[in-house]
């Protein structure tokens, strides 16, 4: 059942560094092109799913908001022709905070888009130069302004427990961002993955990460301040007010279908993980061979399945319903949790119970890697 259709748009304005393809300019993008590619990617989805409506659409990837508006509502009115949209569909455009795009922000909600999402990462521009950013604070919050005015929904997101925050410059910081008034807000820790460029500045010396017991008090202010503001944590990282979650996200946390179009592009649909060529030539050329760009279709197994579903849904306060999830994938409930120490850990106040559902605690939240690895069977996982 797709409810939600992903579209990647690979190009950004200037190199950045999170993008590594080679065309970069939207000037030298053959919009044209583009166009039919995109939509005979969707029209194969279409193909591989039923009837259900779209519940949502969300463009992402390298600078949706500097697509043709004539692009995207060409790319929707397709999409609602081959699905048909639920009603109060949400469609998020991802935006990077620049002037030039906010620019664009008019025309993209007079063509559909109901909802931003603006990749602010902090309102200082010294944590802004390291964090790679390429706009400064100020044309940030403007862009901030501009998307206000035209969309009724918009979130922006923020990294701290950055190296050498303070408690109270983190409380400062989120106080500020609350003032501005969105309904959703979404705040990452930084963290240092293998193989990044934090990785390497970490190595070489360049700036040592906070500390364990500082990000977790910094984790536990965040759900104490957004919660008294209104937008309680309904995700690990994401706040929002009773109603403004992100449809988009909840259809992935909540593990249900969705179709992803476009270069790098994932999806999950009647148990089949696709994966779209990253590089735009090569998901070109697959499209003018094959009429969708999929390098790879992998059948999940039930176990597989049940494990990522698990693994999602955790990450909600709504927590998950075993016996749902059993009944899903035909498995037996002790198959998708360890029952005995569900009851261990409920009992250190990390994790809740209600009849067949499971949840994790505030408490719980700030070490849910360590709690995944001990709820969900390593068996379930490992298949």
């Amino acid at each position: 059942m797709a409810r939600a259709l992903y579209i990647h748009w690979p190009f950004c304005l200037a190199k950045c560094p999170y993008c590594d393809f080679n065309s970069h300019v939207r000037d030298r993008v053959d919009h044209g092109r583009w166009e039919e590619a995109l939509l005979a990617d969707m029209r194969h989805e279409r193909a591989m799913t039923n009837d259900e409506p779209l519940e949502s659409i969300f463009f992402g990837g390298g600078t949706p908001s500097l697509m043709p508006p004539a692009l995207v509502a060409r790319l929707l009115e397709e999409a609602e022709s081959l699905w048909g949209f639920a009603p109060e569909i949400e469609i998020t455009l991802e935006g990077n905070p620049s002037s030039v795009e906010a620019g664009n922000y008019a025309a993209l909600a007079g063509v559909g888009v109901n909802r931003v999402s603006l990749g602010l990462q902090a309102l200082e521009n010294a944590t802004l130069r390291f964090l790679g950013r390429l706009h400064d604070a100020d044309e940030g919050l403007a862009a901030l302004a501009v998307a206000q005015r035209h969309f009724a929904r918009v979130s922006f997101d923020l990294i701290y427990a950055r190296p050498g925050q303070t408690l109270d410059a983190w409380q400062a910081e989120l106080s500020r961002a609350l003032s501005f008034g969105t309904g959703h807000l979404s705040l990452y820790q930084l963290t240092i993955e293998p193989g990044t460029r934090f990785e390497t500045m970490v190595r070489k010396g360049e700036f040592v990460p906070l500390g364990e017991e500082a990000c977790a008090d910094m984790f536990a202010l965040t759900r104490d301040m957004m919660a008294s503001a209104g937008l309680p944590a309904y995700e690990v990282s994401n706040h929002a007010r009773p109603g403004e979650e992100s449809r988009h996200n909840l259809t992935y946390w909540r593990y249900h279908d969705y179709c992803g179009i476009g270069p790098g592009a994932h999806g999950r649909r009647s148990g089949v993980a696709t994966v779209r060529h990253r590089k735009p030539e090569n998901w070109l050329h697959a499209i003018d061979a094959l009429d969708n760009g999929i390098r790879e279709t992998r059948a999940l197994d039930t176990h597989e399945q049940a494990s990522e579903a698990m693994l999602m849904g955790l990450r909600l306060r709504e927590g998950v319903d075993i016996d749902g999830l059993a009944s899903r994938f035909g498995l037996e409930p002790q198959a998708l949790c360890d029952a005995r120490k569900a009851q261990f850990y409920e009992g250190q106040g990390l994790v809740w119970r209600r009849a067949s559902r499971l949840g994790i605690t505030d408490s719980g939240m700030s070490v849910l890697d360590a709690l995944l690895a001990e709820l969900v069977p390593s068996a379930l996982v490992a298949t």
